[in-house]
């Protein structure tokens, strides 16, 4: 893996590339990884870290949308299915199943509204009963078929319902479960794609902190934000997968688009033992009050809850508002009333802006989730087109990101070399599937390293089987736990800086660990921190203490965290 300077060094001596990818979240990740599988010279940047924006305001689900039936996005729920599946396979150190129970409350509710939303012939929100919501699971198994990896549905009615939840709702009419994913460490599957996707070809190049200033001619202008210095690119074509901020990096370029109406979702994570146990490891999936689609379920030892829909114009002015989290914190309460929440229980808040296409859907929730590829051909102001990727969720990023290089390739007259449909990622390749597996790979890398074995079980049930090379990376030097957070070590956090493009302390804390996620991080954390990022990064005493300083101010006035 070329360091960041090294990268830089060569734009300045040439700056061809076949194609410059401008935004670093799921998507231009995506697209980053087939360029590089089949051998096309790639450059992709983004202004801030990767998985940084609206990528890293995800549910952490990975599902096929059980909603979109009602909007009639069959071809998406299909595809989002599939691609679920395949993640469980590809990823199963960060896709993991998830037991989803909805809790209902009425029983024919929707059978008039459903099929007129189907056919556009209303748009206001209207709950669903048991009836719709039973023929919507029967159309989620059926889509679900291919790749079949969990259990279809059950329903519960609601004795056995309350036997098994006392907490829940006394006024629940029924009980329906059936099963999506999960991924903890969304931002990991970013890194580990680009750190896969690097390993794959050397014409691959990935940086953070590099942003897009104009576009003229056949030259691109990059502005390195740490250092200020520019940097001119000459590509062939240009992938704007820039996400809610597609309409920002076009106007760049020169090209007037509008192609984006994006809104935020606000998520809290909750530190509840009462709420996370009443859960029983499930998600639970509800209409509120208002129709909106809300949900929580256990990430860790907490409890991660959302969502809001509330269109926004400025992706940057994205901030969880004081109505957002009585909004979620109320609705917690409206499946569990017996258990009380409130706002001393939220140890982090993070809010994301989807990348929806422009619409005049009279409600957020009619928006389609589905993606598209909208292409800007040259013009007076560029010679080069601009793919716009707009659109597109977690699941289904892979799926995009084939759809795109299929057009990229073709547009370049390169053939496909190969498909990353059965491509593992980071840690889940070589994955031991069974418990004597799992068992076998920890003592033979137990083993090969010479570290005991409850270490290596921690960082294999943090980085799958890639713990095998942080291992072999801590034992190479002295090493010792963290005072302040002693489940980490001082040679596990420089693995993470030196190999994984960490720039800010911010980085480490919110995109390369949950350390910030689940409120770990305190003021003598920090404190530790610093001086062994700045090590690996060569910082001096004042550039930790303004590291330090910048991470605090981040998670007090972005996340909401006690510091």
């Amino acid at each position: 893996m070329s360091t960041r300077q090294e990268v830089l060094a060569k734009l300045r001596s040439n700056p061809n590339v076949s194609v410059l990818i401008v935004g670093a979240g799921i998507n231009g990740i995506g697209v980053f990884r087939e360029m590089a599988l089949n051998g096309v010279d790639v450059l992709l940047v983004d202004r801030g870290d990767f998985c940084s924006g609206a990528s890293a305001g995800s549910s952490h689900m990975v599902h096929g949308g059980l909603r979109y039936l009602e909007n009639a996005e069959f071809r998406l729920v299909r595809e989002a299915l599939t691609e679920r599946n395949r993640l469980l396979i590809n990823a199963p150190h960060y896709v993991k199943p998830l037991p989803t129970t909805i809790p209902i409350f009425k029983w024919f509710s929707g059978i008039l509204n459903a099929p007129l939303k189907f056919f556009g012939l209303r748009d206001k929100p209207g709950e669903r009963g048991a009836v719709i919501i039973k023929l919507g699971l029967m159309m989620y198994d059926f889509f679900a078929r291919s790749y079949r990896t969990m259990p279809t549905h059950t329903f519960r009615l609601s004795a056995p319902s309350l036997l098994q939840r006392p907490q829940l709702n006394r006024d629940v009419i029924a009980t329906a479960t059936y099963y999506d994913a999960w991924m903890p460490y969304p931002e990991r599957i970013c890194m580990e794609l680009v750190t896969d996707a690097e390993a794959l070809s050397p014409e691959a190049r990935a940086l953070n902190y590099v942003s897009l200033q104009d576009g003229e001619g056949d030259t691109v202008t990059l502005r390195d934000e740490l250092t200020g210095d520019a940097y001119q690119v000459k590509p062939k074509i240009v992938v704007n997968a820039a996400g809610p901020w597609i309409d920002f990096a076009n106007h760049s370029l020169g090209k007037q688009t509008h192609f984006i109406g994006g809104t935020k979702g606000a998520h809290l994570v909750i530190d509840h033992p009462e709420l996370h146990a009443a859960t029983q490891g499930h998600e639970l999936f509800f209409e509120n009050k208002d129709g909106r689609i809300c949900l929580f379920f256990p990430l860790m030892d907490k409890v991660l809850a959302g969502t809001t829909d509330i269109h926004i114009d400025d992706p940057d002015m994205a901030a969880v508002t004081d109505e957002e989290v009585d909004y979620i914190l109320g609705m917690v309460n409206l499946v569990f009333p017996t258990i009380k929440v409130d706002r001393s229980h939220v140890v982090f808040w993070f809010t994301g802006v989807r990348p929806l296409p422009a619409s005049d859907a009279a409600t957020a929730g009619q928006i389609s989730r589905d993606h598209s590829i909208r292409i800007t051909e040259p013009d007076d102001s560029v010679a080069f087109p601009v793919y716009s990727l707009v659109g597109g969720k977690w699941t289904s990023f892979r799926a995009f990101g084939e759809q795109t290089a299929d057009k990229l390739l073709a547009r370049l007259g390169k053939p496909r070399r190969a498909g990353t449909e059965t491509m593992p990622i980071g840690g889940g390749a070589e994955y031991p599937r069974s418990d004597v597996d799992k068992q076998q790979w920890l003592a033979a890398t137990q083993q090969r390293t010479n570290v005991s074995g409850e270490r290596i079980a921690v960082l294999f049930a943090r980085y799958g089987t890639r713990a095998a090379e942080i291992a072999a990376f801590c034992a190479a030097g002295e090493d010792e736990p963290l005072h302040h957070r002693p489940d980490y070590t001082r040679r596990e956090i420089r693995f993470l800086v030196e190999r994984e493009k960490v720039v800010h302390l911010d980085d480490l804390l919110l995109r390369r660990s949950l350390l910030a996620m689940l409120g770990q991080v305190t003021s003598d954390l920090l404190a530790e921190l610093a001086p062994i990022v700045g090590e690996s990064l060569g910082w001096s005493e004042a550039e930790s203490r303004e590291a330090v300083k910048r991470a605090a101010d981040m998670l007090r006035t972005r996340h909401g965290a006690s510091l």
